[in-house]
């Protein structure tokens, strides 16, 4: 049975879309089935995997509203092993449209469900907020990957993103655990960048991973293309970073179960 990963913090520009789509083609990559669920009205990951949201028949918006086949609404995408349930902005309107229905916050849960035997990983790439969809992406998974910018606010907001894990842990979702935090746009000649990441160690130890994402243009062009950048710039900083956080998060699930 695949684990189901969000990755998530209610801070924008942090990174989440880029390592959506270029962890899920990193793991493809290593032999994994992968399915990347974009969970985010903006539709980056959508596009940066080449796919254009109007053209898919099906997409995130109509499985959580109208109920419609998960199955169906998986897409191929430019690396073998990689799925994808785009998104469109017509998902803004799930918001409401949720909102007063019962269990609400376990749509998305009832949507994926199905599919979990059909990959090893399943990743979630939330809006940043915490909103609606985004509770329901945290109920419906297993553990949560929280990028954190390597920058003087980085760890604003965290306690807030934490302080909504523990209520879905004890309402919604008690299996629900922090898969890692993830230091990103990480440049080590700055002393305050290593100073968070010291930070984030001190406060988290072995939850934070010891892969860090680089600031690297390359990863910044790659969704331009329509490409992931293992495909974009396999020999990149960033294709490299990334490939090392599929292979750490293999290792560190293939321990759990051991």
């Amino acid at each position: 049975m695949g684990k189901i990963i969000a990755i998530a913090n209610q801070k924008g520009g942090v990174g989440k879309t880029t390592t959506a789509f270029n962890l899920g083609a990193c793991l493809a990559a290593d032999g994994k089935k992968v399915l990347l669920v974009d969970a985010d009205p903006q539709a980056n990951a959508t596009s940066g995997l080449g796919v254009n949201p109007d053209d898919a028949e099906l997409s995130i918006y109509e499985c959580l509203v109208d109920g419609a086949d998960a199955h169906a609404a998986v897409v191929p995408t430019c690396i073998d092993g990689l799925g994808l349930i785009c998104s469109r902005i017509d998902l803004v309107g799930a918001e409401v449209e949720l909102m007063n229905r019962r269990d609400r916050e376990k749509a998305l849960s009832k949507v994926l469900e199905p599919l979990k035997d059909d990959y090893d990983f399943i990743l979630i790439d939330c809006s940043p907020s915490l909103g609606v969809i985004t509770v329901n992406a945290l109920s419906a998974a297993d553990s949560v990957i929280i990028p954190v910018q390597a920058e003087y606010f980085a760890l604003e907001g965290i306690s807030q993103l934490l302080n909504t894990i523990r209520i879905i842990k004890s309402r919604l979702r008690p299996s629900l655990e922090i898969e890692g935090f993830l230091l990103t746009m990480y440049d080590a000649r700055l002393r305050l960048a290593n100073q968070i990441f010291e930070e984030l160690k001190g406060h988290f130890g072995d939850m934070v991973f010891t892969t860090v994402i680089p600031r690297n243009i390359k990863l910044s062009e790659s969704p331009s293309h329509g490409l992931p950048v293992i495909l974009y710039d396999p020999e990149s900083r960033g294709s490299i970073a990334y490939s090392q956080l599929g292979k750490e998060l293999i290792a560190r699930n293939r321990r759990k179960k051991a």
